[in-house]
């Protein structure tokens, strides 16, 4: 008995499971979009040396003579970083005669053509300057780490809904700013505000989500929340298509978010949360809120708070005792399941951002690339969602990473010129990271209790943001070998898939609540929760009679 029998009395899987997911899903769909939005707002386009005789905004890129002017490579290609000297006094005899080249003192022309502006062509962001446009993203990713550590633990204190309600309004507010300023300092310091709310989103949507829903439908929940962060790929792949200035691009992704802030106010805070902290008449209103949409008006108006209490005793006895951060690591199951889940998020989002970050390197469209890239997930995430039913959490989750490493580290011993089987090493090694987090969100939330979840997520969220913080700047090791980069990616996602293997698995079984919970079913044992069955019962269809002492035994 627990919070999962009072799900089914106020109708189990219902119309408001199916609104609420909606109303809470929905704006998941831009999170992917601010994720991979720097592909676009920050891709370099062909650039070379500006000659002030020469360049004005008549000019077109290519100058039929531009040879005499600036070297080009063995591909007769003008290069970016240099030009003959006194180029910029415009003379046209004798400025190859002597083998000297300098710096672009002037600036640099760039084509136009795909991309009208990025933040690289609004800030010179080439040459000496190249690896901001790498810092910029690792300053975003680590916005995204400060926000899952401490959204997470205040979520756990001052409620699901209320972190949820803020994240929407900081995304607004600092997405719209960051396409108004006027430098890169502050893009960087905004874009990282936004990160810190792309965390407090995600972690409080999956949990609104899963503890409204009742065990048997965690894995749809957890599939479509999956596939919410698809179509978000998909939806930048277009809208990057037709917007091709950045701050417009910026602002499209940014605004619906103050929509999203009002209608969050129509999404009830957790019951589970509310029952757990202490405040069962809030819990009792939102249980029969919920029983009326499902039309089981008559159910939730015969449940009480006694029979709230008495259906979750295990969770509140637990509340008695202050739960913080070292709670993940202080007893054996705790730790072993705290520090894998940490292997496997880290891993899984460093090789996912560090592919999903690098689409120019493939040397064909980028909004393909981008199309294909958010196209993999459609059956990657499906065929998760299938064999973590049919197999188990622990089996999908291992195996998803062990194939995408190995995707990636035959990736990275190709030519460059192969571009078509890379694309596609490239494109199954995506499919099988993506699978990975689709199983990773899900089997995370069975794995952590109650009284700690949102901490517990907020941990391995955090260390997940540090592999997508690192991940842009191994980037950088492919200027020494192309090799490096896709190595270390697949080594990562082999050693955490392996490690995966040795954690417990959580198919059908009903959530932990508290951590005592968590350590028996470490050690193979069953739960026994004490419920004080006949005391209260779980809805008053008859009168009450005398309170009775006897015990049920639950095992889960």
């Amino acid at each position: 008995m627990g919070f999962n029998d009072l799900l089914q009395t106020v109708g189990g899987w219902g119309r408001f499971q199916v609104l609420n997911t909606a109303m809470l899903l929905f704006p998941m769909i831009l999170m992917a979009s601010h994720n991979f939005l720097q592909n676009f707002t920050a891709a370099v386009p062909p650039h070379r040396c500006r000659i002030p005789k020469l360049d004005n905004d008549s000019v077109s890129f290519n100058l039929s003579n531009i040879a005499t002017f600036i070297p080009v490579d063995d591909n007769l290609k003008s290069k970016s970083c240099i030009r003959f000297r006194n180029a910029e006094l415009g003379l046209w005899n004798n400025v190859t005669s002597t083998n000297n080249t300098e710096s672009c003192k002037d600036g640099w022309v760039y084509d136009r053509s795909i991309f009208i502006s990025t933040i690289v062509t609004e800030w010179d962001l080439v040459c000496d300057l190249r690896k901001m446009r790498q810092v910029a993203q690792s300053i975003y990713m680590a916005g995204v780490l400060v926000g899952a550590f401490v959204l997470g633990n205040l979520s756990d204190r001052f409620g699901r809904k209320a972190i949820l309600t803020g994240s929407y309004f900081v995304m607004a507010m600092s997405g719209t700013c960051v396409a108004f300023l006027p430098n890169f300092v502050a893009y960087c310091i905004f874009r990282c505000l936004c990160g810190m709310a792309f965390s407090g989103i995600v972690l409080n949507t999956i949990s609104l989500c899963l503890e409204w829903t009742p065990s048997k439908g965690r894995t749809v929940i957890g599939t479509l929340f999956a596939y919410s962060f698809t179509c978000g790929q998909l939806l930048l792949a277009g809208l990057a298509y037709e917007i091709r200035e950045w701050r417009w691009l910026q602002f499209t992704i940014s605004a619906p978010y103050y929509v999203f802030f009002l209608t969050s106010w129509f999404v009830p805070e957790s019951a589970r949360w509310l029952i757990v902290k202490g405040h069962p008449s809030h819990a009792l209103r939102n249980l029969q809120k919920v029983a009326w949409i499902n039309g089981k008006k008559e159910e939730g108006e015969k449940l009480t708070e006694k029979a709230l209490i008495a259906h979750m005793q295990s969770e509140l006895s637990s509340i008695k005792q202050s739960h913080s951060l070292l709670d993940l690591f202080r007893t054996p199951g705790m730790r072993q399941i705290t520090i894998f889940l940490m292997l496997v998020w880290f891993s899984t989002s460093f090789a996912f951002y560090g592919l999903g970050m690098d689409l120019q390197n493939f040397g064909i469209s980028i909004f393909l690339l981008q199309l294909v890239f958010g196209s993999i997930d459609l059956p990657a995430k499906l065929g998760g969602a299938i064999l973590m039913s049919c197999i188990g959490r622990r089996v999908t989750q291992s195996g998803s990473l062990i194939l995408a490493g190995v995707a990636l580290l035959c990736n990275a011993f190709l030519p460059q010129d192969l571009r078509i089987v890379r694309v596609v090493l490239a494109v199954f090694g995506k499919g099988f990271l993506a699978s990975s987090f689709c199983c990773a969100y899900l089997y995370s939330s069975e794995l952590f209790p109650t009284v700690i979840r949102q901490s517990g997520m907020g941990v391995v969220a955090m260390t997940a943001r540090m592999g997508s913080m690192v991940a842009p700047l191994v980037l950088m090791l492919s200027e020494i070998s192309p090799i490096f980069p896709p190595a270390t990616y697949g080594v990562a996602a082999i050693i955490s898939g392996i490690v995966a293997v040795f954690l417990s698995e959580t198919c059908n079984l009903q959530l932990p609540d508290t951590i005592e919970e968590v350590e028996a079913r470490s050690k193979g044992k069953a739960i026994h929760r004490i419920v004080p069955k006949e005391e209260v019962p779980l809805t008053q269809s008859q009168p009450q009679a005398q309170p009775s002492k006897r015990l049920l035994v639950e095992t889960v």
